[in-house]
């Protein structure tokens, strides 16, 4: 089965939601139709000409990159400046463009949980968690149809905490109704005041997922009319955020990770702050230009930020304070996620049935050489 563009934005949408994405950002669709059919994918950390070709050559209908084309806003579109050039050429390639930037940086695995996991770390935790809004879904159920619920709830995106799925509570208890003339109670007679045997069946949901997981809720629930409250809650989300912090398995000296750093992420180079002998057990990471977020590594126990385009000021400012950093770029930093974001949509297409294959770019690199 073929198909459309619009199918792969939803995965990639619940793979890394764009609630999760920053204010100022333009995350989503660029150039394109979602209705337009795709059997080829290019994943890329940018659109420019060089990837247009590449999506060309490949055959490509779908570009999908990491920072978006359309960042600042276009104010006008002349073909003879970019990127006014290259927007009127993608639009007569035919192609789609969508990004997806810093839903994608704070997804729980996202870019910095794949950095994380690249160099090694264990025990990761999330850096600055998220600001996503969570809900209470309680729910009143007959005990014959509480599993039936809580799965429907379950596989509606509801129940996660942390690194735990399908968490719900339940309590016994009675409940009281009257059925009024023209409703079709599923236990009791029309008229007179019943009093069975319900479970409150409660669990965490997402606000972005409410209206769906409401939905399934009710597909499963046996009642005409179910009785259910939605709460808000005050909870931080522990799995999306900027940046995660975790440990190595043994402690390394700064110059050595160092080297290791760049093995893992297959670069060239790294800068370096800090003394080299200096000992490293505790690392933060973030990916892309992080080195704002230094102050929330210090205060997480950090020896050393994973980062890029680290300034010589926020350099300076660091290592007054005692925490080393390893300047390992934003194109070294986050590219990582792109195989991992493939793979995710290759199964994910599979499951449902549909024919389409995910390329990641082979000509898109850092446009910095390190000589």
């Amino acid at each position: 089965m073929q198909a459309r563009c619009g199918l792969i934005f939803q995965l990639i949408e619940q793979f890394s939601p764009l609630d999760l994405a920053e204010e100022w950002d333009n995350c989503g669709l660029q150039v394109g139709d979602p209705n337009r059919p795709v059997d080829r994918v290019l994943l890329a950390m940018d659109m420019d000409e060089d990837v247009l070709s590449e999506a060309r050559d490949r055959g490509a209908g779908l570009v999908v990159t990491h920072h978006p084309f359309i960042f600042k806003g276009v104010r006008q579109i002349r073909e003879d400046r970019q990127p006014g050039k290259l927007l009127a050429e993608i639009i007569r390639a035919g192609i789609t463009v969508y990004s997806a930037h810093t839903n994608l940086d704070s997804a729980s695995k996202g870019v910095n949980a794949v950095l994380a996991e690249r160099i090694g770390l264990t025990g990761i935790r999330v850096l600055r968690p998220s600001n996503e809004k969570y809900l209470k879904l309680v729910v009143f159920v007959p005990p014959e149809s509480v599993e039936a619920v809580r799965k429907a709830l379950a596989g509606a995106g509801a129940g996660w905490i942390g690194g735990y799925s399908d968490c719900a509570f339940m309590l016994e208890g009675t409940g009281v109704f009257r059925p009024l003339e023209g409703t079709s109670p599923y236990k009791g007679s029309t008229g007179k005041l019943e009093r069975v045997e319900e479970i409150r069946l409660e669990t965490i949901i997402p606000a972005r997922v409410a209206g769906n997981a409401v939905k399934a809720m009710l597909a499963a629930h046996p009642y005409e009319e179910a009785a259910y409250d939605l709460y808000p809650l005050e909870n931080r989300a522990s799995v999306n955020g900027i940046g995660r912090v975790g440990r190595l398995k043994e402690p390394v000296a700064l110059a050595r990770f160092s080297g290791s750093i760049k093995k893992a992420l297959g670069l060239g180079a790294v800068r370096r702050g800090g003394p080299g002998d200096r000992l490293i057990n505790t690392v933060a990471v973030c990916g892309g230009s992080g080195g704002d977020f230094w102050p929330l590594a210090l205060g997480a126990g950090a020896d050393v930020l994973v980062t890029g385009d680290i300034g010589y000021h926020g350099a300076r400012d660091m290592l007054a304070a005692g925490l080393n950093f390893i300047d390992a770029g934003h194109y070294g930093t986050e590219r990582v996620v792109l195989d991992s974001l493939a793979g995710y949509l290759e199964d994910r297409c599979r499951e449902k049935g549909v024919n389409v294959e995910f390329v990641v770019s082979g000509v898109n690199g850092d446009p910095f050489v390190f000589a």
